[in-house]
């Protein structure tokens, strides 16, 4: 097999879940430094290219759109016009096999999913949801390449730590909220946390995305202007601005959310909620990326157990006196 010029990478989710893609992405870097690699993925998620120099190019696919079946029509035709060699898909569904051997590119790599991985794929990758998901993607790309890349690598630049600064982004996508995947404290439990973490010298920044207006109006109403805190909601005007905040933090608390991905990309320490998620598979075995939560019996459930949160949330139940403990630890 000759070396690829054109690399397609196809991986359909939220912003997170292209952040997981990222060591899939560096390790195909490795095997392949001349190769070009165009990523296709939802428009929602179109801004981790500003994250990584991993992606040459992305090619928007409106899969959740009204006219998700000619958005895919559209994508096989420039998948087919961009004479890529290889190509690389995240997706389980059974079609995917179709979808990728219409494109037309030789090399074809996908995860098993039936009788058409096998007959149309060039190798078919066994799926293993049972560990953390970049470690699910990667296993894509080990039939062409030995380079392992375990966690995503987030180039935030050269940011010196701000000393005992503790930055908290309480918020969840709004897709979460409309889908009632309740995964965060309410508002008044945030903060309760920040006076808490105020109360031990640490100095405070609150952040937060666009869905997070209403949640953050309501915590400032909660604790007003104390000393040793800001407020940066509405201060970053992109991705990479939170990438450098996080950066400069010493500690990030986060629910399970994008902003959770970028603390573990620019190597900030990360206390992550989790509630009715597996935190196995969406954070790293590694004692400097800490998952929040309590050892209910019913937990985790989201997704493989149910599609939505129960109305009890015995999950999100967690003594804030013991998150407190992990910041300082």
């Amino acid at each position: 097999m000759k070396k690829p010029k054109k690399i397609l990478a196809v991986n359909f989710g939220g912003i997170g879940d292209e952040i997981l893609f990222l060591p899939a992405l560096a390790s195909l870097k490795k095997e392949y430094p001349e190769a070009k690699i165009t990523l296709a993925l939802e428009p929602r998620s179109k801004s981790v290219k500003d994250l990584t120099n991993l992606v040459d190019n992305v090619l928007c696919v409106d899969i959740k759109g009204k006219h998700k079946y000619l958005a895919l029509l559209k994508f096989v035709l420039k998948a087919r016009m961009g004479r890529y060699d290889m190509v690389f898909s995240s997706g389980a569904n059974s079609l995917i096999p179709l979808l990728l051997f219409l494109t037309g590119i030789t090399y074809r790599y996908g995860y098993e999913s039936g009788f058409l991985s096998k007959v149309l794929l060039t190798k078919a990758v066994k799926l293993k949801k049972n560990q953390y998901a970049s470690l699910m993607y990667h296993e894509l790309v080990t039939p062409v390449t030995d380079h392992k890349t375990d966690i995503p690598q987030i180039d935030a630049g050269d940011i010196e730590k701000e000393p005992n600064s503790v930055l908290i982004h309480p918020g969840v996508s709004k897709m979460s909220v409309v889908k009632n995947m309740v995964k965060t404290w309410k508002p008044e439990i945030w903060a309760e946390l920040i006076q808490k973490v105020l109360a031990t010298g640490k100095k405070v920044y609150l952040i937060g995305g666009p869905d997070d207006k209403e949640c953050i109006e309501k915590i400032m109403q909660i604790i007003g202007t104390p000393d040793n805190f800001e407020n940066l909601y509405g201060t970053t005007k992109n991705i990479m601005d939170l990438a450098r905040l996080t950066k400069r933090a010493e500690v990030l608390i986060c629910s399970d959310s994008a902003p959770m991905h970028i603390g573990v990309g620019v190597g900030t320490k990360t206390l992550a909620l989790f509630g009715p998620t597996d935190e196995k598979k969406l954070i790293p075995n590694n004692e400097k990326y800490i998952a929040i939560k309590n050892k209910a019996e019913c937990r985790p459930c989201l997704w493989d157990k149910r599609q939505t949160t129960c109305d009890e949330l015995k999950c999100l139940k967690i003594d804030l006196d013991e998150v407190v403990k992990l910041i300082q630890a």
